[in-house]
C-alpha cells in the first residue's frame, strides 16, 4: 500500500469509528488503528495482522507482555506503548465505573473489572475491595504481588488499608496465573488468616474471589469463607 492509498484507508477507518463506533470492526483493523496511533509512519495493516495470527484474537494481543510482543517483527517500543496505553486506560475506566457502587448489585461489573485486571497477570497479585456501611465500593488496591503464602501476605498491610480507608467491610480477590480456579490450601489458610485479623477491628468479610483466566471461584458461593 503507497502513502496515498495508506492514507486514505486510515481516513476510512477513523470515519467508520467516529459514525458506526467499533461494532463491525474486524479484530485486526482495532489493532491496526492502535498501532497507527502509536507510530503513524507506515502501514500497520500487515503488522495487525501478523500480531492476530500470533495471538489469536484482540484479546489475546492486548494481554500479550511486552516481551512477547517485542518478539513479534516489525513491533518496537512506540507499537508496545500504544497496545499496553489503551490497556491501562481500560482498566482504569472499568475501576472508575465501581467505585461509589453497591457491591452486591454490580456484582457482574465488578467482576468484569477483576478479570481484566488481573487474568493476565503472570505473578499472583492480592487485593482488597473496600466497602463503606451501605457495601458500596470505596475503593479497589493491589497490596502484595507473587507467589502468596501465608508468609507473605501480611494481615498488618490489609488492616492498615481498612482504617485508611474507613471501610466497614472488604472482599479479599488474587488470581491464578495457572488458570486452575479451586482454592489451594494457602489460598484457605490466608483466608482464615486475614478473617480473623478482620474480626479483631470488627469489619466484615463478604468474600474471597479467585480469578483464573475467564474462570471465577467464590469462597462465599462455595461455603468455605
Amino acid at each position: 500500500m503507497d502513502k496515498q492509498q495508506s492514507l486514505g484507508h486510515y481516513a476510512r477507518l477513523r470515519q467508520r469509528f467516529l459514525k458506526d463506533g467499533i461494532e463491525g470492526f474486524l479484530d485486526y483493523e482495532v489493532v491496526e488503528l492502535l498501532l497507527k496511533l502509536a507510530d503513524n509512519r507506515r502501514d500497520q495493516k500487515p503488522t495487525a495482522k501478523i500480531l492476530i495470527k500470533e495471538f489469536k484474537s484482540l484479546k489475546g494481543v492486548l494481554e500479550a507482555s511486552p516481551e512477547r510482543l517485542k518478539s513479534i517483527s516489525g513491533i518496537g517500543s512506540s507499537n508496545i506503548f500504544g497496545l499496553k496505553l489503551v490497556q491501562a486506560i481500560s482498566r482504569r475506566y472499568l475501576k472508575d465505573r465501581i467505585i461509589g457502587e453497591d457491591y452486591i448489585k454490580s456484582a457482574k461489573d465488578v467482576f468484569t473489572y477483576l478479570q481484566h485486571q488481573l487474568r493476565d497477570r503472570s505473578r499472583e497479585v492480592f487485593l482488597v475491595i473496600l466497602l463503606n456501611g451501605q457495601n458500596k465500593i470505596i475503593d479497589s488496591v493491589e497490596l502484595f504481588e507473587g507467589t502468596l503464602t501465608t508468609s507473605a501476605v501480611y494481615p498488618r498491610e490489609v488492616i492498615k488499608i481498612i482504617l485508611e480507608q474507613d471501610a466497614a467491610a472488604v472482599v479479599f480477590v488474587h488470581n491464578h496465573p495457572s488458570g486452575n480456579p479451586n482454592p489451594s490450601n494457602d489460598d484457605i489458610a490466608i483466608t482464615k488468616k486475614l478473617k480473623d485479623a478482620c474480626t479483631t477491628i470488627e469489619v466484615s468479610l463478604h468474600d474471597h474471589i479467585i480469578i483464573a483466566g475467564d474462570n471465577v471461584t467464590s469462597f462465599a458461593d462455595k461455603g468455605i469463607l
